[in-house]
This record gives structure tokens, C-alpha cells and sequence, in this order.
């Protein structure tokens, strides 16, 4: 039972992270075509104010964790990682490929990932992918295809820059999701991921020097940018990386890939965006990899 309850949270938690990604990724699209927001100040002020407040909740309910992690330098190594190689390089990527492209483009691009993360497991462990996470790496793949390109490979036209934050980002998503691992069953995944966020924003923060842009934006803007900081961040990566420790990394970015079904579902209620035959066959897909992957292996290693 005890398995089964964790399976399940497991589930639950990492469809809400990748559904709250979808919403962010929307919010960003709308703040770069309606406003002109520069990625790096946006990425900027994404993770210092989320990390913030993920890390102010923690000191409110368990304090002495805060200071715990830091006292343990190989942690605290790991945390610095992290915060810079899996938080910072996640955020930053995927932003600079959604500006230089677009949102579905940048989401197909990104959806690599798991297919290198898999490779990654595989490769440490000394096995070959079950048929169940072979077949749903590829209805993945397919599925992020059909939503973006509608099956047609000359629909997808980007710039040389486009492809390299792309390709980036999926690199990124290998870096976010195996590097954590060892942290937050430790210490929490509210705490690992804030401070992961703090880290990562101050490292841009120094090495880019955003302040001097002048950022002018009315009040639906500055919702665009709350929503990415409290939904896109605080919620999502949390939900996440607790996925992570329930399923493992492999399922957990699997079924993480429901984040361009909520991506394009939000657009069409919020951006009024339309979508064809061709997005249904996409959602087919993505969906299916849910199903198969919601069901335990047994005798196989997460």
C-alpha cells in the first residue's frame, strides 16, 4: 500500500510540475511578444524571487534544515552545482530558445532531453530500456513532433540560434534532473530547489548585469512575470523533483512531457490560440506515455 500511495503521489506530482511549466512557458511567450522582455533579466528576476520565497517558506516550518545543508560540504558542493548546472541551466536555455523561436518549437527541442536521460541511466546501470520506456520515449518524441510541426518537418524552421539554446535546454533537462538526486531526499525539495534558485540567480545575476535594462511593464506584464515566479517555479519544480524521488528520473521526465498538451491547452483558453487534427495525434501520444508509464514494472529499477 505504502509502495502504491507513493506511486501515486509520485503520478500526481510530476503532471502538476509539468502542466505548471506549460502555463510558464505561455507566460513567457506572452511577456516576449507583447512587451519585449529580455530573457536574461527575466530569468533573472524569475529565479532570485523564487527562491526567495521558497527559501523563506522553509525557515518558517523547518529552520534548522536551512543551515543543515551548508554545514555538509559535499552538499553544499552538489548544492552550488545544482543550483548553476541544473536550476540556472534549465531556465536560461529554455527561455533563449522560446525567444528565438517559439514556445512549441523550443518545447520539441527541450523533449530530448529524456531520451538522453534515459540513455544516461541505461548506461550507468548496465541494461537496456524495458520495452514499456522504449515505447514511450518514442510516443514522447512523436507526440512534442506532432504539436509543434503538425507532422510536416518543413514547418520547422529556425534560426541557428534557435536550435543551439534548443538543444541546450535539452542538455539542461538531463543536468536538472540527475544532479539534485542525492539532495532532496535529505533535505526537502522546497529547500534544494530554492536554493538552487537563489544560487543560480545570483550567478547570472553577476555574470550578466541585467539591472541597467529598463523594465516598464503594465500590470498584466507583471502578472505574466508573477505567474512564472510563483506558478512556473515555486510550484512547479518542487512538484518535480518530488516526482523524481517517487518514480525515478527516467518516468518522472517521461511523464513530464504532458507540459506541451498544457502548454498548447492554455494558449488556445488564454492566448486564443488553434490547434488541428495533427495536435490531437500529438496529445495521443503524450498522453499514452502517461498511462504507460503510471504502471509499475516489476523486477525493473526506477
Amino acid at each position: 500500500m505504502e509502495e502504491r500511495n507513493q506511486l501515486f503521489r509520485g503520478v500526481m506530482c510530476t503532471l502538476l510540475g509539468g502542466i505548471c511549466w506549460g502555463f510558464s512557458g505561455s507566460c513567457g511567450q506572452f511577456l516576449f511578444d507583447h512587451y519585449h522582455v529580455d530573457p536574461t533579466w527575466l530569468t533573472t528576476v524569475r529565479m532570485l524571487c523564487a527562491g526567495l520565497v521558497m527559501v523563506a517558506y522553509v525557515l518558517l516550518r523547518q529552520r534548522e534544515r536551512v543551515t543543515a545543508c551548508w554545514r555538509n560540504r559535499r552538499d553544499a558542493v552538489k548544492l552550488a552545482a545544482f543550483g548553476v548546472f541544473g536550476m540556472l541551466f534549465s531556465q536560461f536555455t529554455y527561455l533563449q530558445a522560446i525567444n528565438a523561436t517559439n514556445a512549441g518549437t523550443a518545447t520539441v527541442l527541450q523533449y530530448i532531453g529524456p531520451v538522453l536521460v534515459m540513455v544516461l541511466v541505461c548506461f550507468t546501470a548496465r541494461r537496456m530500456p524495458t520495452v514499456r520506456e522504449a515505447v514511450s520515449i518514442v510516443l514522447a518524441v512523436a507526440g512534442t513532433f506532432f504539436i509543434a510541426t503538425h507532422g510536416d518537418l518543413h514547418t520547422m524552421q529556425i534560426s541557428p540560434a534557435g536550435l543551439f539554446w534548443g538543444l541546450l535546454s535539452a542538455v539542461s533537462l538531463v543536468a536538472y534532473t540527475l544532479l539534485p538526486k542525492e539532495l532532496t531526499p535529505v533535505y526537502g525539495t522546497m529547500l534544494v530547489t530554492g536554493f538552487g534558485a537563489l544560487i543560480g540567480g545570483a550567478a547570472l545575476l553577476v555574470l550578466t548585469h541585467p539591472w541597467p535594462l529598463v523594465i516598464s511593464l503594465p500590470p498584466a506584464g507583471w502578472l505574466g512575470v508573477a505567474g512564472m515566479v510563483l506558478i512556473g517555479t515555486v510550484a512547479a519544480y518542487p512538484l518535480y523533483l518530488q516526482g523524481v524521488n517517487d518514480l525515478g528520473a527516467v518516468k518522472a521526465s517521461m511523464l513530464a512531457s504532458i507540459e506541451p498538451v498544457a502548454a498548447t491547452v492554455i494558449s488556445v483558453v488564454w492566448l486564443g490560440s488553434r490547434f488541428v487534427a495533427m495536435d490531437l495525434v500529438g496529445f495521443v501520444c503524450i498522453l499514452t506515455t502517461v498511462f504507460l508509464l503510471a504502471k509499475k514494472e516489476t523486477g525493473t529499477e526506477q
